[in-house]
């Protein structure tokens, strides 16, 4: 028994019927289209990946900047108040 009730047989044929269909350079071609295609979707999830690892860094040091500057607007507010 093969794949899902399909045996090996069966699937021989199909893929013969296939490359007498399309021929082999065509399938070639499409092999390679395919390979291509799942390669630039990996590149661009890792790249996004390290783009959202990058974000929280930038995102944690301008965080830090904006509450310092409101500590020193504070602290200038209550003195200038006295």
């Amino acid at each position: 028994m093969g794949f899902g009730g399909i045996s090996i047989w069966q699937l021989l044929i199909v893929v013969l019927i296939i490359v007498l269909l399309f021929g082999t350079k065509k399938l070639r071609g499409l092999g390679g289209d395919l390979g291509s295609a799942v390669k630039g979707f990996k590149k661009a999830v890792t790249e996004e990946e390290e783009k959202k690892e990058e974000d929280p860094k930038k995102l944690g040091k301008e965080d830090a900047n904006f509450t310092e500057a409101n500590n020193a607007a504070a602290k200038e507010e209550t003195k200038s108040d006295k």
